[in-house]
């Protein structure tokens, strides 16, 4: 009885696998949305550096942020598609392997508990019991630590990939947009390094390092882009370009 309340009680907590994929995507839209956030603000402050024209402005950042975002999803379609066409391939291996050579593939599972610590006689009552449930999971992920379950869809990650980079960008479109023209540069300026500092220790926190470290490294990376493109900005404003 005791057994079964623990069961029902702990059977919606998170494995640490689960927790881990979970984990990496939502690192990987906090990154997403810095990239946008940079991208962006680099491009508007950039512009406004020439120009106080509103809609030269935003039709810069506009191009920027719909550029960008198409970038990154075309970036995270592509990469992804060829991690889940080798985790595919990997897959329909093992299937392969444990139709036509079972009994060389349980001997495998074995030798890898053994090797793990196991006794050879409880190594192979753990690989006979687990090729019983489920044979193909359990190869999987001894010989190869992924499960099917772990293959993205493509076309999800390009589109949260486009999502985050968007949802970043929007911050120095208002930022830029919003103040009167002598007070744009000065709080994108603030508010984007705010942002960015916010990003940078969460992606941080989520990837266990120190978040000020991250923080500090992406504020400062951030500063010099802005400076960069304001700099460059106000040069070919400066010399009639605008």
């Amino acid at each position: 009885m005791a057994s079964t309340e623990t069961a029902t009680t702990h059977e919606n907590e998170p494995h640490r696998d689960d927790l881990a994929h979970r984990l990496n995507w939502l690192r990987a839209g906090v990154l997403g949305a810095n990239d946008g956030i940079v991208s962006v603000a680099a491009i508007v402050v950039g512009v406004a550096g020439a120009t106080t024209n509103t809609g030269l402005i935003l039709s810069a950042g506009a191009a920027g942020l719909v550029g960008g975002a198409i970038s990154m999803a075309l970036g995270e379609y592509v990469s992804v598609s060829s991690q889940s066409d080798t985790q595919k391939a990997l897959i329909e291996k093992e299937k392969r392997e444990l139709a036509e050579q079972p009994e060389d593939e349980l001997n495998e599972l074995a030798a890898i508990y053994e090797s793990k610590g196991l006794g050879a006689e409880t190594a192979r009552t753990v690989a006979q019991e687990l090729t019983e449930h489920d044979a193909l999971a359990a190869h999987l992920s001894a010989e190869l630590n992924i499960h099917e379950d772990d293959i993205v869809s493509p076309w999800n990650a390009a589109f949260a990939s486009a999502v985050a980079f968007t949802l970043g960008a929007i911050l120095p479109m208002l930022a830029i947009l919003l103040p009167p023209p002598g007070m744009r540069v000065p709080l994108t300026f603030v508010a984007v390094l705010l942002a960015l500092a916010i990003t940078g220790a969460v992606g941080a926190w989520l990837g266990g390092a120190s978040r000020v470290r991250a923080a500090v490294r992406v504020v400062l990376g951030g500063a010099l882009a802005l400076a960069a493109t304001f700099s460059i900005g106000t040069l070919l404003g400066a010399s009639g370009v605008f």
